[in-house]
């Protein structure tokens, strides 16, 4: 067989796991959908709780119908309520010139670049916080995560703002490097195997202490990660009665 001129039949292909979905997120309100900063509200696969620790497949569109209708109507009723609220210039002036660092810098050869950084950052997980964890990797994941994030203050960008795909990701590393924190924060924190989590040290899934959330928390003004346990809440009877039901 050829595909543009290619015999496919002589030519290797290689197969290997790729990340597919999140079952983890920013935490918010399961009516509201309103995340623990007032006012961001967050749906769909950027919210966190739905499907537990894996994910049924097809369903992403419903999540997106139905708790994006939730998020839209609570975001909307919550401006109406509230308003705007009180806006501080000067946290709008120091977001402003965090985003345009990356740009002020002298790009050179030698400077760090955010697609390298971000390549980096790639690799790391996939060797370290993949499907198969265990303590050493992921403590190691920790250290390299933290030297990734210093390094991430010094990346620049050539060009200007206008179509400049290499500053929406430096713009993009700060959040990507946080998403990576808490989950290898979590994944060394939860000493059990449980749903697409898989620890080799902890191959059996725990059903007393680890039957609860773990969440990652930024705090301090040094942005220390902190891994924070809450209890899984009760299912409500009436739909526990459709869960039996449909069986």
């Amino acid at each position: 067989m050829e595909l543009a001129g290619i015999d496919i039949t002589k030519e290797p292909m290689e197969v290997g796991p790729t990340t597919h979905y999140v079952m983890g997120g920013i935490r918010v309100d399961p009516e509201s959908q309103m995340s623990t900063v007032p006012g961001l509200f967050a749906a769909g696969e950027a919210g966190a709780g739905l499907h537990g620790a894996n994910r049924l497949g097809g369903n992403s569109l419903s999540d997106l119908l139905v708790f994006g209708k939730r998020a839209g109507e609570y975001a909307a009723s919550f401006v109406n309520e509230k308003g705007l609220g009180d806006i501080d210039p000067e946290e709008i002036h120091k977001a402003e010139q965090e985003a345009l660092d990356p740009l002020k810098r002298q790009y050179q050869s030698t400077t760090l670049n955010p697609y390298k950084l971000q390549f980096e950052l790639q690799d790391l997980l996939q060797d370290k916080v993949g499907i198969i964890r265990q303590k050493d990797t992921l403590e190691e994941a920790h250290k390299e995560i933290d030297e990734l994030a210093k390094k991430a203050e010094l990346v620049a960008v050539s060009g200007d703002r206008q179509f400049n795909p290499g500053w929406h990701t430096a713009l993009d590393l700060k959040h990507l490097l946080t998403v990576a924190k808490a989950c290898a924060c979590s994944a060394l924190a939860r000493k059990e195997s449980r749903g697409a989590h898989s620890r080799v040290d902890f191959p059996d899934k725990e059903t007393g202490h680890w039957a609860k959330h773990t969440i990652g928390l930024r705090k301090g003004e040094d942005g220390k990660m902190e891994i924070v346990e809450t209890p899984i809440l009760e299912i409500p009877e009436k739909l526990q009665k459709i869960i039996e039901e449909q069986g």
